[in-house]
């Protein structure tokens, strides 16, 4: 018996965007530019004709008013979020911001690639897994699951320490709160898993990252000043529907779905800077300590997405693909998701309350398969075993190596338990 999943329209706030200032004319050229460095699809001439035409056509019979006025919502949602100027200077490449664990950068030896070194130890499986779990799936086994959730709780643990509150987040969200987070669910070419695709209804959407469930606890809410910054982590899966067939990105660097350690702050409108700055050094002590090397990155417009005003990009030094992976960001959304979902912030006076949207920031404490990666091929011994990072050995009972996994042939097994089974 098939049951059909109940489809309704969610109570989510009405969006509210800075009219202000994209509707004005003066500002045309400038949120173009923007629009343009940052390869966005916002069209503002298109906003401000739209509300040019409401403006001086007052006789419009009101179904006409109505689609006019929605169509002119829905071409304000599309205007990315303003860049920070600093990241303007940059042109199309991000700035080299540090250099850490240079010394770590070890190439006068062959180092195997993550997929081949895992294989040769027993711990994980990717192929032949199409007719049972789809395209880039995987196993992790044995010692290579404990080393997930070492880091895992490495992660938690750690962000316990910087006064983070743990929070379970749902899996599955209306559409309207991932499109508030900046990722599109429309269009034949997305991020997003879609588990419905009526259109006369609201679909729900498999998240693609926990910010997104975490800004959604907070639509609609108003909170006062004096309980900011909120700093909240969430362990989940994520999912991502496209994948890429770039050689560099296979195996398990690029997959459908992974788990993920996040960070999300609300916080008042001139402390996000701030806070994005704690995020980064959240982030750079995580992978410090760990001993990778890696860079950090402050990230040019064109990488900024639609929601972020500043990102700060982490790439690690990935030996056995002799190249540097991202494994973490973090991003200064500022009022970008807080208009969509409706966050405020309460100032309380003497005699009034006033209100202003909130900021919001994100980032990527540990993302499991690129963590893998980078602590596989920079820490393999040429006896084919694996040094476990000592940060992580608390989590793993005290081991210092993951070792290659002794597998009895099947036939040979086979035959013991027939001889068993004789006697």
């Amino acid at each position: 018996m098939v049951r059909r999943m109940s489809q309704h329209r969610f109570n989510l706030p009405q969006a509210s965007f800075d009219t202000k200032y994209l509707l004005n004319p003066a500002n045309a050229e400038n949120i173009e530019a923007n629009i343009q460095h940052r390869k966005g699809i916002g069209d503002i001439r298109l906003v401000q004709n739209i509300h040019k035409q409401l403006a001086a056509e007052t006789a419009l019979p009101e179904s006409e008013r109505s689609k006019l006025t929605t169509q002119l919502e829905a071409e304000m949602a599309k205007i990315p979020n303003r860049t920070h100027p600093k990241v303007l200077e940059y042109g199309n490449e991000p700035r080299v911001l540090k250099r850490f664990n240079e010394q770590h950068k070890r190439t006068n030896r062959k180092y195997f690639q993550f997929n081949d070194i895992c294989k040769k130890m027993n711990v994980y499986r990717m192929e032949n897994l199409g007719n049972f779990t789809g395209h880039r799936s995987y196993y992790l086994t044995d010692e290579l699951a404990e080393l997930e959730h070492a880091l895992i709780n490495y992660a938690v643990d750690r962000l316990h320490r910087r006064n983070f509150h743990l929070i379970t987040v749902p899996d599955l969200l209306p559409g309207r709160i991932i499109e508030s987070c900046g990722m599109s669910v429309h269009g034949e070419r997305n991020q997003v898993y879609k588990l419905s695709n009526d259109d006369t209804h609201e679909s729900l959407c498999l998240s693609g990252t926990s910010e997104m469930a975490l800004a959604g606890y907070f639509a609609g809410r108003c909170i006062p000043e004096v309980k900011l910054p909120y700093r909240l982590m969430a362990v989940s899966r994520c999912y991502r529907a496209e994948t890429s067939a770039l050689q560099e990105e296979k195996g398990i660097y690029r997959v459908h779905q992974f788990t993920k350690v996040e960070m999300f702050a609300v916080c008042k409108p001139d402390h996000s800077a701030t806070v994005l700055e704690e995020f980064r050094d959240i982030e750079v002590s995580l992978f410090d300590e760990l001993g990778l090397h890696f860079l950090l990155l402050d990230m040019p417009p064109c990488e900024l997405g639609a929601p972020a005003y500043r990102k700060y990009d982490i790439e690690a030094w990935m030996p056995g693909r002799g190249m540097y992976g991202e494994i973490s960001s973090c991003s200064d959304c500022t009022d970008y998701q807080a208009r969509r979902l409706g966050i405020r912030v309460a100032y309380v006076g003497d005699t009034v309350t006033d209100t202003t949207f909130a900021h919001t920031v994100n980032g990527t404490a540990c993302a499991i398969p690129r963590m893998l990666i980078a602590l596989i091929e920079n820490f393999q011994n040429e006896d084919y075993t694996i040094t476990v990072p000592e940060a992580l050995r608390m989590y793993m009972n005290g081991k210092q190596f993951i070792r290659r996994r002794k597998v009895l042939p099947e036939l040979k097994l086979t035959k013991r338990l027939m001889q068993e089974e004789t006697f």
